[in-house]
């Protein structure tokens, strides 16, 4: 009877511990999932040429995906005949990208350092070799959190380059994706891209403003 009633007890202890382990194994897989997640945010930018823009932003590790549009305006269903044309009552748009990317692998203050330097934050009357409003540099702040996270970068950016930054950073409107012959440019035509992408001198530049940054 002794050794029955043992027996006993140790399969119960036994089935105790394998519940306890499994339940933990279990809470700790669910809490990996949990940390694996991605949090997917949007960030809406302006950087001259949406191709170019679009080309940098995908070689970034974190972004999920990048569209080519347009924003900033009223124009309705913008495209790229009319988009930055003066119409009455509206308002033209700027090239800009839409940027999905996973917040658990780079924060926004990640994605605006990125961007800065990836465009000519001093130049307020477009981008390199396209000229204009529609081609000016933009940020986009979804809430008061990013302002302040685009404000910040602002001034830090312009005390490393020595210059005064000349970025607009305006509340984000509806955004309007472009034709789907603008998506993936870079991949779809190379040789055109990067032909243009040479000749209007966006790396060059670039590299000079970075060069001097302290």
């Amino acid at each position: 009877m002794m050794k029955t009633a043992m027996r006993v007890i140790l399969l119960a202890v036994t089935f105790i511990t394998l519940g306890s382990f499994s339940a933990s194994r279990a809470q700790d897989k669910g809490q990996d999932m949990q940390l694996t997640t991605p949090s997917i945010e949007t960030a809406i930018l302006a950087g001259g040429c949406f191709w170019c823009v679009e080309s940098d932003f995908d070689k970034l590790d974190g972004v999920i995906e990048t569209t080519s549009g347009y924003s900033g305006g009223t124009i309705p269903n913008p495209t790229y005949q009319n988009y930055n044309k003066p119409v009455e009552g509206f308002e033209p748009h700027v090239e800009v990208l839409e940027v999905k990317y996973d917040a658990t692998k780079i924060s926004y203050e990640g994605i605006l350092d990125y961007y800065f330097r990836h465009i000519d934050p001093t130049d307020d009357g477009g981008q390199f070799c396209d000229r204009g409003a529609s081609y000016r540099p933009v940020i986009y702040v979804q809430n008061d959190q990013e302002r302040d996270i685009a404000v910040a970068k602002s001034k830090e950016v312009a005390a490393l380059i020595k210059q005064d930054v000349k970025v607009d950073i305006l509340e984000a409107t509806q955004f309007w994706a472009a034709e789907g012959y603008h998506q993936n440019y870079y991949k779809e035509n190379p040789v055109r891209y990067n032909l243009y992408r040479w000749n209007c001198g966006r790396d060059q530049k670039i590299e000079k403003i970075w060069k001097k940054a302290s």
